[in-house]
């Protein structure tokens, strides 16, 4: 079993984000944590990945795009684990929430484009299931970040045993504390109000590309020295009475099947947004249509 402190050591990366209480000294670009972040899971069968569900996929985003909708999501494909797609919806409320589905409910021509969609991507997938999460601000360090510059999230997922909820909070404010003295570590903590087993957290370290995974493995020594052995030795036991189960996968964004927000289009347009590849010289081009002659 992966122990806390390792999942969250191998996370540590540069990071352009400062802490949430400050907003007005966020740098430009930067996006807060969601208070609330519904993940919609889709296993696929073998071979159904790829190509083929991107273009089911992009069924979605045109109907969205069409119907100009105000909720924006992005997709993430599993680099580990189970052949999935995962897609992040934002809302700042339980109430945004619920007023996004009625709307979506009462807009027909929406409505019978999702149902055409759904159907069609049905046909790819094994598996969907969904989860609604609750941002911990709290338990989170460095949490905004400039999300439209990122390419990959490292989610550790973490199953507390009942009743072991402030032995969870002592853990990860002695790992708050060390990495504090970090300065490119970050990451957010969202805890699972539906959809999870038992009492579920998510440890959502977002990075730019995976050569900081390299570097990250080189801090080991500096939370080890920012803990200390009696520190190191709390951290261990405390890990062993509280956590049961835990599980750390890597993910990479799928523009293709994103509904990303303007402003991330607008800040990195050759990713979110990239233009189809000009003929290579030498392609010949499609002929125009002969017009029939006089006689035939």
């Amino acid at each position: 079993m992966k122990s806390i402190a390792s999942c969250l050591l191998g996370a540590i990366l540069l990071s352009a984000g400062v802490s949430m209480a400050v907003a007005q000294e966020m740098p430009e670009g930067t996006t807060p944590p969601p208070k609330i972040l519904v993940i919609d899971r889709e296993f696929l069968k073998p071979g159904k990945g790829g190509a083929a569900h991107e273009k089911t996929e992009s069924a979605f985003v045109q109907a969205f795009a069409r119907a100009k909708w105000p909720t924006h999501y992005f997709a993430a494909n599993s680099l580990t684990g189970k052949n999935r797609t995962l897609f992040f919806i934002p809302y700042p409320s339980f109430e945004a929430w619920e007023k996004d589905g009625l709307a979506q409910q009462k807009n027909a021509a929406l409505s019978a484009a999702i149902d055409r969609a759904t159907f069609a991507d049905g046909e790819l997938l094994s598996e969907t299931d969904a989860g609604v999460f609750m941002y911990n601000e709290e338990q989170s360090l460095r949490g905004p970040v400039d999300i439209a510059h990122m390419r990959y999230f490292e989610i550790d997922l973490y199953r507390v045993r009942p009743g072991h909820r402030k032995e969870w909070g002592d853990i990860l404010k002695l790992v708050k504390a060390a990495y504090d003295k970090i300065p490119d570590a970050h990451w957010a903590v969202y805890e699972a109000a539906y959809g999870q087993e038992d009492v579920t957290y998510l440890v959502i370290i977002p990075m730019k590309s995976a050569a900081e995974i390299d570097k990250n493995m080189e801090q080991d020594k500096q939370f080890v020295e920012a803990m200390g052995e009696d520190g190191m030795k709390k951290l261990s036991e405390l890990e062993s009475s509280a956590v049961e189960f835990t599980q750390s996968n890597l993910f990479l964004f799928s523009p293709a099947m994103s509904y990303p927000p303007d402003a991330w289009v607008k800040a990195d347009p050759d990713f979110w947004k990239p233009k189809a590849a000009a003929p290579t010289k030498g392609t010949a081009k499609p002929k125009a249509e002969e017009k029939p002659a006089a006689n035939q």
